[in-house]
């Protein structure tokens, strides 16, 4: 009999492709369930399709595109071996960006980088992204899954996703709707969302060296699960509110923080006022501003601090707009308002302390 070939191959290199048409097939049944009525053909395709027919509704279809990741909570995930939500947090950064302009998601892909292909842990994490485009209103059409053996350990990963939307053209929310004596509507975030992950993974693992596995009274849970709860999902809560006609512009409250996210739409001639009054943040923020001994200034440029988006909006719109986000279940309130910029303003001011 012939001797088996000793020479190199891509499996004695780390890339099994088996396990990798195995993580296909199971994550086949989450795709499914992630699809609009625009959505053509199958999982397994070069290329994800999408029916632009659809648009013809429009009169003048403007798209747009937006492309996150989730930055280090992946870590935390990894740490916990629980990869299900993970998935959701990446829809969250990519269609809440979209939804700023007022523009619908119609379709993501994602990408997953991992050091091993672990054909379960694969599918668990593309659950969580077709979960996420169900409450995004989105389709998920596509994805590319890449085994770096050398690069990445074997149970080390990162997520990457691309999101498409569209919005009318004279629709298009921004800075030059915004006027004097539009109210700052601040909606609650969920918790962390993914954002400062470095920074309260140095605070709380490094520096106070807290285990994920142990119990917070002030969350009610392990801390664990506090780090992992799935960043909130707006874009159909926006929608609602911008096909009223009663929103000037959005700001996705990211890395960076309320300050400098919304002093991204708002005008060169304005000024926006918070006052931090007006809420409390959650106990996590508490807890990494103690247990590191952060400064104010350091946690709200790193942070959320509870607020995940801001709707700003005419001043005889805001009790529809605060009823809408109630209804559906949205904490919000008024948070500020748009003044003229004096002298020496920056665009956004954080003033007083928060509530207790």
């Amino acid at each position: 009999m012939p001797a088996e070939p000793s020479g190199a191959s891509y499996a004695a290199a780390g890339v099994d492709i088996e396990a990798g048409d195995r993580a296909v097939q199971l994550m086949k049944e989450w795709v499914k369930k992630a699809q609009r009525p625009e959505s053509v053909g199958a999982l397994g395709g070069f290329a994800g399709l999408f029916d632009a027919s659809a648009l013809k509704r429009y009169e003048r279809p403007v798209l747009a595109s937006a492309t996150d990741g989730v930055g280090t909570k992946v870590a935390v995930a990894q740490r916990m071996d629980q990869h299900d939500t993970i998935g959701h947090d990446l829809v969250a950064m990519v269609v809440d960006d979209l939804v700023v302009c007022g523009a619908e998601p119609l379709f993501m892909t994602d990408y997953i980088c991992v050091g091993k292909v672990v054909p379960e842990r694969v599918a668990q994490i593309v659950k969580g992204i077709a979960e996420g485009c169900v409450l995004a209103g989105c389709a998920l059409v596509g994805g590319e899954t890449a085994e770096h053996p050398g690069l990445l350990g074997p149970d080390e990963y990162d997520v990457a996703g691309a999101g498409t939307g569209v919005v009318e053209a004279d629709a298009v929310l921004g800075a030059d709707r915004i006027r004097t004596g539009d109210a700052v509507i601040a909606m609650a975030s969920s918790g962390l969302h993914s954002n400062g992950y470095s920074l309260v993974r140095h605070v709380l693992f490094e520096r106070a060296g807290w285990a994920l596995e142990r119990h917070v009274p002030e969350f009610g849970r392990t801390l664990g699960e506090e780090l992992l709860e799935p960043t909130k999902i707006y874009s159909l809560d926006c929608l609602a509110l911008a096909r009223t006609g009663d929103v000037h512009a959005f700001a996705h409250i990211t890395g960076g923080g309320l300050a400098g996210n919304l002093a991204r739409v708002v005008p060169e001639e304005l000024h926006a006022r918070v006052d931090r009054g007006t809420w409390s943040p959650g106990a996590v923020f508490d807890l990494v501003g103690k247990a590191g001994d952060v400064a104010r200034p350091e946690l709200e440029s790193t942070l959320n601090m509870g607020v995940g988006m801001v709707a700003v909006v005419p001043p005889d719109s805001v009790a529809g707009v605060l009823a809408t986000l109630e209804d559906r279940g949205v904490g919000a309130w008024v948070a500020g308002e748009i003044s003229e910029r004096a002298g020496g303003d920056e665009a956004v001011t954080l003033t007083g302390d928060y509530a207790s």
